[in-house]
């Protein structure tokens, strides 16, 4: 008999895990039922798109979710029935299921201002397709812009606007930037960054009103000043959406609460992706919604019944033209007392460039690196693998000239172990990638195709372009030859 899948949700996660069934064959019907009206897009392109640096259709997942599937855009879903295992639309349609996957993503928060309900017309949260098509519209013959959240959205936001020579203000509550991943001095360096690049910045202020005419928009702050421009981009955050979960009677937290494989509190549901919360984290980035697709994957075709979602290691990273940022793990807040913890800090504010090491035990524990840091790609691997750190720290602060030389970034891929991740989004090694050219793809193009790399964020498409290049100069099937001398930085 065909077992029946249907997958709320056709965003990067309901996508992938469509796309992973059908690469496992098998006898299954799937349905994919997604509520905006588009195919999926790459929701992590959104910032570069808002810059003018790609179009609308360089946003659109090249993935197709696989022949056979069924797959249905602009439809809502309203209501599931756990007892007759059928899901209803807002057209009114019934699809029965033998499993669902729930992959309803996470909407952006408007803040309870007054003059925010209803959205002015200048006023756009900033998270969807239509969201960024707004932003632009409104865009078009303005000449100064607000954002409203000094978050990595934001941020993105505001240097996307800039770039298109709009005059930015980013108004944030908190007293410096992305107080989730830096810390104060991180923060401020970040500012001027931002300052430099066309963006002002209003920190450790809150707004208390909007008003909106014809004239433009004004946004009334907690000190009793008020700012007034063409546009107002909200970007306070994301809350899972949860709703058709906790009215189906599922258990549902921040997000609707998953096991190992993925399940809810009913068997034949699972969640996975933003609206998915797996021991009491949420995720809200694309590399662990993928994971987590893959192991849905696994565990509905039985091609790997004992699978489990385990969490890598995050990464942050900033995509706005002019910022060059990673951070991870535990390196903005305070020591958690585990053990004795190494502090190391570097930080160069006129040039833009600071970094923050935080090590216990030999291992990263975290790291901020901002600017135009040598040994990002050696941070970010060594943060990625738990490998130890060299004996000579200044190497991971300042780089080879500085340090030690394994610290530096390997000046050929011939010299970066195939254990390297090379696409953090998709957990991609140096070794997948070597491996896929020598079975056939022939160009950047192609590797990406073939494995992945580069799909996600976006971050690693250098080092791709990087180790193709050298591949076409050397032949790795024949053994190991002179590589080239092109230097390649892995933190993808």
């Amino acid at each position: 008999m065909t077992e029946r899948i249907v997958i709320v949700g056709y965003g990067m996660a309901g996508a992938r895990l469509a796309a992973e069934l059908h690469a496992r064959g098998g006898d299954r019907k799937v349905t994919v039922l997604g509520a905006e009206p588009h195919r999926a897009y790459n929701r992590i392109l959104l910032s570069t798109l808002l810059a003018g640096k790609i179009g609308e259709p360089d946003v659109e997942l090249v993935e197709v979710a696989g022949q056979g599937a069924d797959v249905r855009t602009g439809t809502a879903v309203t209501a599931i029935d756990r007892a007759a295992r059928e899901v209803r639309t807002a057209d009114g349609d019934r699809h029965g299921y033998d499993h669902l996957v729930l992959a309803t993503g996470s909407r952006a928060l408007v803040p309870p201002l007054p003059g925010l309900e209803p959205l002015p017309d200048r006023v756009v949260p900033f998270r969807t397709l239509d969201d960024c098509r707004r932003i632009l519209a409104a865009a078009r013959g303005a000449r100064r812009a607000l954002v409203l959240g000094g978050g990595l959205l934001g941020l993105e936001a505001a240097r996307g606007l800039a770039a298109r020579g709009l005059d930015v203000t980013v108004v944030h509550p908190v007293g410096h930037l992305m107080e989730r991943q830096l810390d104060e001095p991180a923060g401020a360096v970040l500012a001027g960054t931002l300052g430099g690049l066309g963006v002002r910045t209003r920190l450790g202020v809150t707004a208390t009103g909007v008003a909106a005419d014809a004239d433009g928009i004004r946004l009334d702050l907690g000190d009793g000043d008020s700012l007034t421009a063409d546009l107002l981009v909200l970007s306070c955050g994301v809350r899972p959406d949860t709703a058709l979960a906790a009215a189906a009677g599922l258990a549902v937290d921040r997000g609707v609460v998953v096991d190992d494989r993925m399940r809810t509190s009913d068997r034949r549901i699972s969640a996975i992706g933003d609206c998915a919360q797996h021991n009491g984290t949420l995720t809200g980035l694309v590399a662990p919604a993928w994971a987590q697709a893959r192991v849905v994957a696994e565990v509905l075709t039985g091609a790997d019944p004992l699978v489990r979602y385990r969490p890598r290691p995050v990464v942050t990273r900033l995509k706005a033209a002019g910022i060059d940022l990673a951070a991870m793990g535990d390196a903005a807040g305070a020591p958690d007392g585990g053990g004795p913890v190494e502090e190391l800090t570097f930080a160069d504010p006129a040039r833009g460039t600071y970094a923050r090491l935080r090590i216990r035990d030999e291992r990263l524990t975290g790291a901020i690196l901002l600017g135009d840091n040598p040994a990002v790609g050696t941070v970010v691997q060594l943060f990625d693998r738990g490998a130890p750190v060299p004996s000579d720290r200044r190497s991971l602060l300042l780089g080879r000239a500085f340090g030690a030389a394994p610290a530096a970034p390997a000046a050929s891929p011939a010299l970066m172990p195939d254990a390297a991740t090379v696409c953090q989004c998709n957990d991609v090694s140096k070794g997948a990638l070597v491996a896929c050219w020598r079975a056939g793809a022939r160009s950047a193009a192609e590797l990406s195709a073939a494995t992945r790399a580069a799909t996600g964020c976006g971050g690693c498409r250098d080092a791709v372009a990087g180790i193709a290049g050298w591949l076409a100069e050397v032949d790795p099937a024949a053994g190991h030859q002179e590589p080239s001398t092109d230097r390649v930085e892995v933190a993808g």
